[in-house]
């Protein structure tokens, strides 16, 4: 099981690696109840129009009135050697966003978690009268079972899973597809995911970008 999750009361004061982000992102956005929300969380460094296209493409398939647009403070499966700012990763998100149901936030850093278990956990307590879902890049699917808790988080959260360029096995061969290959929903009902009780998922093809961060990472280091 997670860790228990402090209440926003009890949240210590923000690490001072990250005094410089403006106050509105270090708090959850809100939402009114029923509302259905798709979490899309990620380094993004740098974000990047395939990013854009996931949460879009989620907005229109699953049905969404927003999508929280994660910005974490570190994912702890990788070397956090070149993470830029949190500051900068924000701003970066924010200029590429137009949609306005796309709510960028990194309310992660208020309550030091770093581990999508505990966020997902944080955010089903605060938001008890919402219906949530995951959602993530396919690109991700091959490696989730190596994400910390992460049968829970399927047996907790609907998963929306976005195909990605040369990913689109992962929803075949991966260990959460065949564990959970009972709970898939079929892609022409992706509308109904936001509603299903987990464990629910689905594989969503659309738009795809060649775009990646480390390439980008790569070629600004070059320039």
């Amino acid at each position: 099981m997670s860790k228990p999750v402090k209440d926003q009361s009890d949240k210590t004061a923000v690490p001072q690696a990250f005094q410089d982000v403006a106050k509105k992102y270090l708090h959850m956005p809100v939402a009114p109840a029923g509302a259905k929300i798709g979490l899309f969380g990620g380094s993004f460094n740098p974000p990047h129009a395939g990013h854009v296209l996931v949460a879009e493409l989620a907005l229109e398939r699953l049905g969404l009135d927003q999508v929280w647009w994660v910005v974490t403070p570190g994912n702890p499966l990788k070397d956090v050697s070149e993470l830029a700012p949190l500051s900068k990763r924000i701003a970066l998100s924010e200029e590429l966003i137009t949609d306005k149901r796309i709510h960028v936030t990194a309310f992660e850093a208020s309550y030091q978690v770093r581990y999508t278990a505990d966020t997902l956990a944080l955010v089903r307590k605060h938001n008890p009268d919402k219906h949530l879902v995951w959602i993530m890049g396919a690109d991700n699917l091959m490696n989730f079972h190596h994400w910390q808790e992460w049968d829970e988080i399927a047996r907790t959260y609907p998963i929306a899973v976005i195909n990605r360029p040369g990913s689109n096995m992962a929803a075949e061969d991966s260990v959460m597809a065949q564990q959970f290959e009972a709970a898939r929903l079929p892609e022409t009902e992706a509308a109904k995911l936001a509603t299903q009780t987990a464990p629910a998922w689905v594989f969503i093809h659309g738009p795809q970008s060649d775009l990646s961060s480390t390439q980008l990472r790569r070629q600004e280091m070059r320039e």
